[in-house]
């Protein structure tokens, strides 16, 4: 297998991130545990497995595979590398018409933009449909793309598109209770969070994948194919918060991240309305947090 698979990539950083979990002498799971687990081909399992070893992060032996360390930063992939075509074109995207500060009523050519991103026009055409879904741009009869504007109101509107799945997902958790793959993984979750508080100076820019990573689980628990699609695309455009305001990412990432552990907790001691309270109080935070950090198009 390539190593510059950006499937394989993806594969590789979630396997860390399942690695990490783990205390040092405990042993993965069997290989077809771990494509169940982390929804990938046995070739793929058996590939980061191998690198796993060759890393020294797990000794493999046989049908064992004992953690001898736990990962660091430089054992990932950069976000960017794991992207696939269709994805690297969406971020490209997002950070076109963000970054560049565009207006509403901004004609966007798509000429202009497959040179920019390095993409085919069929998938920059696929990513411009995929976004005018949500009212973000519009094609005119017979003429350009148009910009119409990241305002509040279509954030709001998105957001609360997303608290909503996001409460029938944790809600879906609690009634399959601690018994089930997915609230386990959320669980396996803690000392991931525990560490990222701890060190948290020099941890905070890992936050938003842990964070992504969190709210997953929950999402992919409910197996509902709309609910994914619409996920895929508006945690593009969720997660750039995380970019647009750096002033106090230190602190909301802090505030994130123990917001995550009270939630964990929760549901580790048992306590299914105090979690799900803790968790209302994170989509409360979550919003008011993304409403502070953008410069909206309808602002003055």
């Amino acid at each position: 297998m390539s190593r510059d698979n950006s499937t394989y990539k993806d594969s590789l950083n979630r396997s860390l991130d399942f690695v990490a979990a783990l205390p040092i002498e405990d042993t993965l799971p069997s290989e077809v545990e771990l494509t169940q687990r982390l929804g990938i081909s046995r070739t793929t399992v058996r590939a980061v497995l191998t690198q796993l070893n060759e890393s020294g992060i797990i000794q493999w032996s046989g049908r064992t595979k004992t953690v001898l360390r736990k990962p660091v930063a430089a054992d990932y992939f950069a976000k960017e590398e794991t992207l696939s075509t269709s994805e690297r074109v969406e971020t490209q995207f997002m950070e076109y018409i963000l970054g560049g500060d565009l207006k509403p009523g901004t004609i966007l050519h798509e000429s202009e933009m497959v040179r920019e991103f390095g993409a085919s026009a069929s998938v920059l055409r696929e990513c411009l449909i995929k976004f005018s879904r949500f009212g973000l741009i519009e094609k005119e009869p017979n003429r350009h793309w148009v910009l119409r504007g990241f305002t509040q109101d279509f954030a709001i509107e998105l957001f609360d598109v997303r608290e909503m799945f996001e409460l029938r997902a944790f809600q879906a958790l609690l009634d399959a209770g601690p018994d089930s793959t997915r609230f386990t993984q959320l669980v396996a979750l803690e000392k991931a969070h525990e560490s990222i508080i701890r060190n948290i100076d020099a941890e905070f820019l890992n936050f938003p994948r842990l964070d992504e990573q969190f709210h997953r689980i929950l999402l992919d628990g409910l197996s509902n194919r709309f609910i994914d699609d619409f996920f895929e695309l508006v945690s593009v455009i969720f997660h750039y918060h995380y970019r647009w305001n750096k002033q106090d990412e230190h602190e909301r990432n802090l505030v994130a991240a123990q917001q995550h552990l009270a939630v964990i907790r929760a549901l580790e001691a048992g306590y299914k309305q105090s979690a799900l309270d803790l968790f209302q109080t994170h989509l409360n935070s979550a919003r008011t947090t993304l409403l502070r950090s953008v410069t909206w198009d309808n602002e003055t």
